[in-house]
């Protein structure tokens, strides 16, 4: 593959992982494992069986605690600790052909993880704003589905993949600052008759 491609993929890679880090970890890791893709040198941790074994727990727990409101932005909180620096290090692991990960590649991975998770927590936090629970269960699905269609398009067609990584940030962007300005928009306050 081409270094643009290569670039192509590390950028959605970061992306997917400010979504649901441990998905995508293991995601790559069975794709390694199982032959399915030649891993750089970099990457190959992430098919370990120590490394699968994991993340594959881990990313049950987080299916389960990204559905219940509340919890679901504790979980986010938390982890936003860890999806930054993974992304940073898919990205720049995905760009390594020698092991050695590029400080550029790495700010660029940490910038696209902060942002779809920002993307995703500040969504989520709006969601909790109502008081069922169904919408926070359809994002917490359609995040599953984004990130497993994800991990399958980009290998395969990462230009693609780019390019739906961009229109759901752009959308959910659009979205989420759309929501925020009729939730908490400043209302004038009466001005008491005379």
């Amino acid at each position: 593959m081409s270094d643009a491609h290569l670039f192509a993929i590390g950028v959605v890679l970061a992306w997917l992982a400010g979504v649901r880090v441990y998905l995508t970890v293991f995601g790559v890791g069975i794709a390694g494992f199982f032959g399915w893709l030649d891993l750089p040198q970099a990457l190959e941790a992430t098919s370990s069986p120590w490394v699968l074994g994991v993340s594959g727990v881990l990313a049950v727990a987080e299916f389960f605690a990204d559905k219940i409101p509340g919890v679901d932005s504790g979980w986010d909180l938390l982890h936003t600790l860890l999806r930054v620096p993974t992304g940073a290090f898919l990205a720049a692991a995905t760009l390594s052909p020698d092991g050695e990960l590029g400080a550029g590649a790495l700010a660029t991975g940490a910038g696209v993880a902060l942002a779809s998770h920002a993307l995703k927590a500040g969504s989520r936090a709006l969601l909790n704003t109502s008081p069922e629970p169904i919408s926070n269960w359809t994002a917490s699905v359609g995040e599953d589905v984004a990130a497993v269609g994800g991990l399958a398009l980009v290998f395969t067609y990462p230009w693609i993949a780019l390019g739906l990584v961009v229109a759901i940030s752009l959308t959910m962007a659009t979205a989420v600052w759309w929501l925020w300005r009729v939730l908490f928009r400043r209302r004038p306050k009466p001005v008491p008759p005379r």
